[in-house]
């Protein structure tokens, strides 16, 4: 019989207590426990994604997430299980093993590339005598760290207290005493845990008043830009795939922008003008990871709410990653989740970090790409990826001839004809509309050939009346 126990003596800090705080540069291992080919399947779809995945990538990434917060990671450890344990989900064995590791190498954190329960967690705290988080715990501590915002720090909150309440389910066995019938709180014959269950939930139910505040807001500044309509282009894709730096290039923003794991979580978005004249929004979001916690999918869906409601999606893809098409599962599933994948039309595969591969392998990927460069309109139509470096500028002028492309399969076309004394009309139309070509004759006329958004048509056909149509939408 097991020395652990399954069920008894797990204690966790009450809510309300101050958490542990897992301080910078704390010698940390990490250990990957990763069920064999013939061990029992997977039951979520998550865990299945993640399995395309090589060990030594899926390693990688939780040794990635654990120096995200500036842990020092030690050692990242494989582990292959024939068998999950229900008290420790590593063999009595391997905890034994691991012990002589981490007291060996002054060892101060554990992190678990797995999802733990609350007995297990306690359970290997007790035999390595040091704290011990899981995949979950580790993700919420990273969000906690980095949101910035109200509503970021809100929603990380929320999950964290989620969290914290499936936690309580038969394993505070020092809360279950009852308390008395004293106080305004709990009644007679309430159990501790019961009352700091109720104290969770009360807590998420002003939370989650207090985000209906903010998504009100949000919706607000949404209906506000819907006056001054711009089509937006929300940034998507795996964390670390580059995002940032591509919205940094587009809008020659300063948004942090570092070689790390989720180092943007909350929502930035910016104003840029494509070049032939169209203002579009481009909205930064956070990204995407395997076996993201599901009371994170559902805390952060208002900060994806510019996603779920964008023109265009730019999946953006770091190609130079071995594991690139496992990621784009993964972000395929969130997509899935939020109802974007029936909208494929809306999504623009950006294949970014081309200045990482090598000479064949790029030459590869841009025969599959868009190689249109120069910002010409043969590939209007086509669904092929556009090959990007962020760094470098290479694939630009193709990514942004591809958003104009896509946006004008809802606008109508028209050419236009100005008398060279018609300024105020040639500013409005550079102003409130697409300038295709442009021609001057000897005599100063202007021949112009103009795009327009649907929103816009009916006051732009006003101004100009005597406007021929080139292309109709519909």
């Amino acid at each position: 019989m097991s020395e652990y126990p399954v069920s008894d003596d797990v204690r966790l800090q009450p809510p309300g207590s101050p958490e542990i705080e897992i301080a910078a540069r704390t010698r940390t291992l990490v250990i990957g426990p990763y069920p064999t080919r013939n061990a029992a399947p997977p039951a979520s779809g998550a865990a299945q994604a993640q399995n395309l995945r090589s060990t030594a990538a899926r390693l990688d990434e939780a040794a990635g997430l654990a120096a995200a917060i500036d842990l020092d990671v030690v050692q990242a450890l494989p582990l292959n299980l024939q068998r999950i344990r229900p008290a420790t989900y590593l063999g009595k064995g391997r905890v034994d093993e691991l012990a002589g590791l981490i007291k060996a190498e002054e060892i101060g954190l554990v992190v678990m590339d797995c999802a733990l329960s609350p007995v297990q967690q306690r359970n290997l705290e007790k035999a390595w005598g040091v704290k011990v988080i899981d995949r979950t715990g580790l993700i919420l501590e990273i969000f906690g760290r980095r949101a910035s915002t109200r509503e970021g720090t809100l929603q990380v909150e929320h999950a964290h207290l989620a969290y914290q309440r499936s936690r309580l389910v038969r394993s505070w066995t020092h809360l279950e005493r009852q308390r008395g019938g004293f106080g305004f709180l709990g009644g007679p014959g309430e159990t501790q845990i019961e009352a700091d269950r109720r104290m969770i939930q009360e807590r998420m139910t002003r939370i989650e008043r207090e985000l209906e505040t903010v998504t009100r807001t949000r919706g607000l500044h949404r209906r506000s830009r819907a006056r001054v309509p711009y089509p937006i282009v929300a940034l998507v894709g795996y964390t670390n795939a580059g995002k940032s730096t591509l919205f940094n290039a587009l809008t020659k923003a300063d948004v942090l922008a570092e070689n790390m794991l989720f180092a943007t979580l909350d929502p930035t978005a910016r104003a840029t003008r494509m070049p032939h004249g169209e203002t579009v929004i481009l909205s930064d979001t956070v990204g995407f990871i395997s076996d993201l916690p599901t009371m994170l999918i559902a805390a952060f869906r208002a900060t994806l709410e510019d996603v779920i409601e964008a023109d265009i999606l730019l999946h953006v893809r770091d190609v130079a990653h071995p594991d690139t098409q496992a990621q784009a599962e993964d972000v395929g599933q969130v997509l899935d989740e939020l109802g974007i994948r029936s909208h494929a039309d809306r999504i623009i595969e950006v294949w970014n970090k081309a200045d990482l591969l090598d000479e064949a392998e790029r030459t590869r990927l841009l025969n599959l790409s868009v190689k249109d460069g120069e910002g010409g309109r043969h590939d209007r139509d086509s669904a092929a990826p556009v090959l990007v470096s962020a760094v470098t500028g290479e694939g630009l002028p193709a990514l942004t001839s591809r958003i104009e492309a896509r946006l004008a399969r809802s606008r109508s076309a028209f050419a236009v004809v100005l008398p060279p004394e018609d300024g105020a009309q040639l500013h409005w139309l550079y102003e409130n509309a697409e300038v295709l070509d442009r021609r001057e004759e000897v005599n100063g006329t202007v021949h112009l050939a103009i795009r327009v958004a649907p929103e816009k048509e009916a006051r732009f056909l006003h101004r100009f009346p005597g406007a021929r149509t080139l292309h109709r939408t519909g």
